[in-house]
């Protein structure tokens, strides 16, 4: 068969598996898309090709086969960002719990502490801004933000601890 024949052959094949493609993935835009992907690999093989004894076999194999490819690629694309958008859900409520449960534990602090915490790590007041605030010590703001922060660290412990017993118990 020579290149002409061949050529020939093929592009009278290309409405054919089109029409075959859209059958399959339910879209003219990646029919197409599909065909001439295939047109250009063909192409490249025209030498092997030519010996082919039905061509029209062949190229309608060729096109169900990358159909079922893509929509495979398709599924799995889907099948991830389905599990991504799931996963993101997931950490967003995780954090909004933990947050939720990092502010109960500073509201559980006694009054001094709850205030010093949130002036310096809410409102992030200096120390001797927070001293003149409260007209006490620098260092009694210090002694009072070491407390607060160890008893909130205290909890989120205990409650990672609670958290991976249940996941692993």
């Amino acid at each position: 068969m020579t290149h002409a024949i061949f050529k020939e052959t093929v592009f009278c094949l290309k409405d054919e598996m089109y029409r075959f493609a859209k059958r399959f993935v339910m879209s003219s835009d990646e029919a197409e898309d599909i065909v001439q992907d295939l047109m250009m690999k063909f192409w490249q093989k025209k030498e092997e090709l030519a010996t082919f004894g039905n061509l029209k076999s062949y190229a309608m194999k060729a096109v169900k086969n990358e159909c079922l490819n893509r929509l495979k690629h398709h599924d799995v694309k889907m099948g991830f960002a389905d599990f991504q958008f799931h996963r993101s859900e997931l950490y967003q409520i995780e954090t909004n719990n933990l947050k939720d449960q990092i502010l109960g534990f500073i509201r559980q602090l006694p009054e001094k502490q709850k205030t010093v915490i949130h002036l310096k790590d809410v409102e992030e007041y200096e120390i001797s801004e927070i001293a003149e605030m409260l007209e006490i010590e620098e260092n009694a703001v210090r002694v009072n933000l070491m407390r607060a922060r160890q008893k909130i660290k205290e909890q989120i412990t205990k409650l990672m601890n609670y958290e991976n017993r249940q996941i692993t118990g």
